[in-house]
């Protein structure tokens, strides 16, 4: 049996959940998401949302920063369209009933706070949880709304695309490849499942559960952007692998971030004898780029032998610590430390990738009917080094955007399927008696990232780690059509996508570029290199 729907939305953060809001007014809208709907990146953003807010502040200002992070491969115009749309999409959700801290009486005097690279207070934030507050009050719309159908626990296995129409055995038409649907496995029925869509969109975060060591919550397996290589659309900049410096160090906590608003309200690194280190690396100190403090700390990390660095607010005041990081605060007695009275442990973890499914300004792909947004699209806003808090904003301005052009186009489609659509056969596969290879190959694929493929990289190190994939990719595959898949399966399968595609365009650039740090080619070279890395798969 074949399930239509208007709008297929595959993930449920932000950029998701807004969109699918847009269009319901419209159309039946179905969003499939892996686990329960509140389960996504966006509840786990504790900084904020940037946006210009302020007199001292200005949209060039904004652009500039952002420019100046992304070292200069962010697309001009992408990063001026966002950065001028970012208040009406915040005062948007502000009415929509996210409570975001306040400065004034009035209805967008927000309390704005200040993070890396950023040369003015622009973040709008929701004490330490901002993610949440946004993740929690745009749930409450999309379950209110009778338009849209929620599907927990369904995970997108394929998208479905058909590029000519065949009559008789022969081809009477040659179209530009279409996306209309995809397979979904249903996880309590562990049954697969085939919908169509007139309009599809992938909102499935990022790919940063690739490495042994991140801030991301284990659904982070970049789903959307293997499934939309693999489909025959463009990937840019995958080499660009945000590692966020301040992950808490210790033994029983597991991907919890440090916010980088803790260093914004004056936090200090320090290293294991209580000696400031940020002043050797950058004159922003702590307040440097993502990916000058990151590899900052690998470097002290590896001088020192120490186990990490420590984040030190201690000099402020314990009751404005308690207020503004309430969540941090807490998290951290878990464990028995007191952020008041004691530095953090924290180190380095993947965080954000940059990179993604290549897009226009609209979130279309070079896939007809296939539309990408937030984490996983390479919008050209972040180049080659997200600024800080622009996520948010990118993923609020992009699903306006991709909902706006959705739209025009679901007009023109209708809603019947343009093609016969074939279901699934899974007859020639059976159960698997083999779950060992899973987790062993989802181990090692993780394992041989960090170690070859993390801050700072070397061709040597790469190649090894080509070669390994090679031989991961190769038993995957043979697994995948040997047996029923399972999400566990799927998962897996993607992940060894995703490092194949951040090691093919490692390799490729032959420089040091923001987040891509090369010792062979410790220098920029804006002579060859100054452009997007692009990989397609050859069918």
């Amino acid at each position: 049996m074949i399930k239509k729907t208007d709008f297929l939305v595959i993930g449920s953060g932000l950029a998701g959940l807004s969109y699918a809001l847009k269009v319901a007014q419209f159309g039946k809208v179905t969003i499939v998401t892996k686990k329960k709907i509140q389960k996504s990146n966006t509840a786990l953003a504790q900084g904020g949302v940037a946006a210009v807010f302020s007199e001292k502040d200005s949209f060039d200002l904004h652009i500039q920063d952002t420019l100046s992070a992304g070292d200069g491969l962010c697309n001009k115009e992408v990063v001026k369209m966002v950065v001028e749309n970012g208040p009406d999409r915040i005062k948007e959700l502000s009415g929509q009933g996210a409570r975001f801290n306040m400065d004034g009486q009035g209805a967008y005097d927000f309390a704005l706070g200040q993070e890396g690279g950023h040369s003015a207070k622009r973040i709008v934030f929701a004490q330490d949880l901002t993610g949440k507050e946004i993740e929690d009050t745009l749930v409450a719309k999309v379950e209110a709304n009778g338009n849209i159908t929620i599907l927990e626990d369904h995970i997108a296995v394929n998208l479905i695309t058909f590029s000519t129409s065949v009559r008789n055995g022969l081809v009477v038409t040659q179209h530009e490849n279409i996306c209309c649907g995809a397979y979904v496995l249903n996880n309590e029925t562990g049954k697969i499942e085939t919908f169509y869509s007139g309009v599809t969109l992938l909102a499935t975060g990022g790919a940063s559960k690739v490495y042994l060591y991140t801030s991301n919550p284990d659904i982070a397996t970049g789903d959307g952007i293997a499934m939309a290589y693999r489909a025959g659309a463009s990937v840019a900049n995958m080499e660009f692998v945000q590692f966020h410096p301040t992950c808490l160090y210790h033994p029983e906590a597991k991907n919890f971030l440090i916010s980088e608003a803790v260093r914004g309200e004056g936090a200090f690194l320090i290293d294991e004898k209580g000696k400031r280190f940020m002043e050797e690396y950058s004159p922003d100190k702590e307040l440097a780029c993502r990916d000058v403090v990151a590899r900052a700390i690998d470097n002290e990390l590896k001088k020192t032998g120490a186990d990490s660095v420590f984040l030190d607010i201690t000099h402020r005041d314990a009751d404005f610590i308690q207020k503004r990081f309430p969540n941090i605060h807490a998290r951290c007695m878990e464990y028995g430390i007191d952020m008041t009275r004691q530095p953090i442990p924290v180190v380095p973890a993947a965080h954000y990738m940059c990179g993604g499914v290549a897009t226009d300004l609209s979130g279309k792909t070079d896939i007809q009917r296939l539309y990408a947004v937030g984490e996983t699209a390479c919008t050209g806003l972040h180049g080659a080094n997200r600024l800080a808090s622009n996520s948010l904003l990118e993923a609020l301005v992009y699903a306006h955007n991709a909902a706006k052009s959705s739209l025009e186009e679901f007009k023109s489609i209708g809603s019947k399927p343009a093609v016969a659509l074939d279901l699934w056969d899974e007859t020639k596969a059976g159960d698997s008696d083999e779950a060992i290879v899973v987790s062993h190959n989802w181990d090692e694929i993780r394992r041989l990232m960090w170690n070859y493929v993390g801050i700072v990289r070397s061709d040597k190190r790469l190649e090894r780690a080509r070669r390994r994939i090679e031989n991961i990719q190769q038993e995957i595959n043979e697994y995948y059509w040997d047996f029923k898949v399972t999400a566990d399966l799927i998962e897996l399968r993607n992940l060894a996508t995703e490092a194949e595609l951040i090691i093919q365009s490692a390799l490729m650039r032959k420089e040091s570029r923001g987040l891509h740090y090369n010792i062979g080619y410790p220098k920029k070279d804006d002579l060859n290199w100054l452009r997007h890395t692009i990989l397609k798969k050859q069918f």
